[in-house]
């Protein structure tokens, strides 16, 4: 979990990161005109000695991976200050997703949008692992269903994560199959390989520009 910092100690890491690779980008620019200089100007009859050309390319290096690193410490503090304060404030609230949700002691509220010109709507539930466990008929119509977790037996289906998705039937024909969102409670929110994630209650991730709705939880 994370927790919110302060704008002016964000500004000030920040300012003071952009200063430090300002620093090296201009040591590493010095280095290489030095470097540059010695080569050009050293005498042929008593060229630098090999050991001593490998200590100067190896700070080479080192100068070059110091600025590096910097550049990406201040493209992460950027990205940190922005989105990841931002998604701080989500945690608590509930997030609307295709992503499959946390089914615990509560009802979910599920977002269904069937093609509208159906005549008849199945909802299909699936398990963790993908695999289908209920199909029901919620009827015609897109808008906000509450789900109970009720299998075709009318028995109550054990906690854990579960996915949904709509069959749209007209003319006993189907048209068209679409993802219903669901809203699941949000717990945590990191940096991922693809960008802000958010985690929700029971562990799924969710990319940040994924979620399609927010809101307080009941």
């Amino acid at each position: 979990m994370i927790q919110a910092t302060g704008a002016a100690s964000i500004t000030a890491t920040t300012a003071a990161t952009t200063s430090t690779s300002a620093t090296s980008t201009a040591d590493f620019d010095t280095f290489l005109q030095m470097l540059t200089a010695q080569l050009k100007n050293q005498d042929p009859l008593n060229p630098m000695e090999g050991t001593e050309f490998a200590v100067q390319l190896a700070t080479f290096s080192g100068v070059e991976q110091q600025t590096r690193t910097n550049q990406l410490l201040e493209e992460m503090l950027a990205h940190t200050s922005g989105d990841l304060g931002q998604m701080a404030r989500w945690i608590g609230k509930q997030a609307r997703t295709t992503q499959p949700v946390w089914f615990g002691d509560s009802s979910l509220t599920l977002e269904v949008t069937p093609d509208p010109s159906a005549d008849s709507v199945l909802l299909v539930t699936r398990n963790a692992a993908g695999t289908e466990i209920s199909r029901e008929d919620i009827g015609p119509g897109s808008g906000q269903i509450d789900w109970f977790g009720r299998d075709g037996k009318g028995d109550r289906l054990p906690k854990g994560q579960y996915s949904f998705e709509t069959i749209s039937i007209r003319n006993d024909e189907v048209i068209g199959i679409d993802p219903a969102s669901a809203y699941g409670r949000v717990v945590e929110a990191q940096l991922g390989p693809q960008g802000t994630e958010v985690i929700l209650e029971g562990g799924s991730v969710v990319l940040a520009d994924e979620v399609t709705a927010l809101r307080e939880t009941d």
